[in-house]
């Protein structure tokens, strides 16, 4: 690691390119899909409003809440399984992360060449980073359009009637919720397919992810950090097979992932970070001297990375007093 903190301070190191994952906005009281407590592990098929064939399908395949081939035919499971995320993104309920502003410091010092977030939470975009560099691989909570026509719609609008016509099944005793879900339609096509701009399992990634990627691998990337991700997830994680051989790469993330893919500890060239997210950056922040700037920020963070950088920060400015 000590070698490429040197390369980012003497300006060895010109452009970053990032690929995160549920994980880096954790801290922030968004659960992420596939870890305990997450959306597949919470889902409870018996309470959406399906089909008992809809209902066995769930129960063995949690990820088909997400899938197309539901969805065209039942909209109410993903509306209803997403409803406290739509009308939570909408409301600023969740802040970004340290995790989130470290990229924004990577961004302030002209290093940050892209961002390539798997995330569909929008936290990315609220940090005051260059939207044109972030890419929302699985598209973004916070824009609302026809999944089959693509007609955008207002979001305004959306979270209102999403609040007035599709179930809380996460409280029964929502007295501001419906008993019942109801359509809510698109007004071009008239298909009851309003929802989130997010890709559906069984749909296209946005064209702006393939042609990032043609922009930037293999030689626009002088450093390639890997933060909150399973890399299980194609194509987006097949970008790590995409960098050029000699690039280094960097993994934080609770456990080793990206084996399979040629995530390394033993080649010299990729450099594990098994921790946290925010606890992962910042420790790489203090070690590049970014401590002060990511404090900076403290004040637009959730609590718990607001907490975790003060305390580093303030232990900062002891040891550097003590010197």
């Amino acid at each position: 690691m000590n070698s490429i903190v040197t390369s980012i301070l003497t300006g060895s190191i010109k452009k970053v390119i990032v690929l995160t994952g549920a994980g880096v906005s954790v801290a922030s009281g968004i659960p992420d899909f596939r870890s305990k407590g997450g959306m597949y592990d919470t889902l409870k098929p018996h309470l959406l409003t399906a089909t008992p064939s809809q209902r066995e399908e769930l129960e063995h395949n949690p990820t088909a809440v997400v899938d197309i081939r539901l969805f065209q035919y039942n909209q109410f499971p993903y509306l209803e399984v997403r409803r406290p995320f739509i009308l939570g993104t909408r409301s600023r309920q969740w802040l970004p992360t340290a995790s989130h502003y470290f990229f924004k410091i990577l961004d302030d010092k002209q290093l940050l060449n892209r961002l390539y977030t798997q995330n569909i939470d929008g936290l990315d975009y609220h940090t005051g980073i260059d939207h044109t560099k972030i890419v929302s691989v699985h598209g973004s909570i916070e824009k609302i359009e026809c999944e089959f026509c693509k007609t955008p719609y207002d979001g305004d609008l959306f979270h209102k009637e999403v609040k007035e016509k599709i179930r809380n099944i996460y409280d029964i005793y929502d007295l501001e919720a419906p008993t019942e879900s109801q359509n809510i339609y698109c007004p071009k096509c008239h298909k009851p397919a309003v929802k989130p701009a997010t890709v559906l399992y069984g749909t296209n990634l946005p064209q702006r992810f393939f042609q990032s990627k043609s922009d930037d691998f293999p030689n626009n990337c002088d450093l390639f950090i890997i933060a909150g991700s399973s890399l299980t997830v194609h194509p987006a994680c097949d970008l790590v097979t995409q960098v050029n051989p000699t690039t280094p790469r960097i993994l934080i993330n609770r456990e080793v992932v990206g084996t399979e893919l040629g995530i390394s500890n033993d080649t010299g060239r990729d450099h594990l970070i098994i921790s946290d997210c925010d606890d992962g950056f910042i420790e790489l922040a203090r070690q590049l001297g970014w401590l002060p700037e990511l404090y900076q920020y403290a004040n637009d963070m959730c609590d718990n990375s607001k907490v975790k950088v003060t305390k580093a920060y303030e232990d900062y400015i002891k040891l550097s007093s003590s010197l």
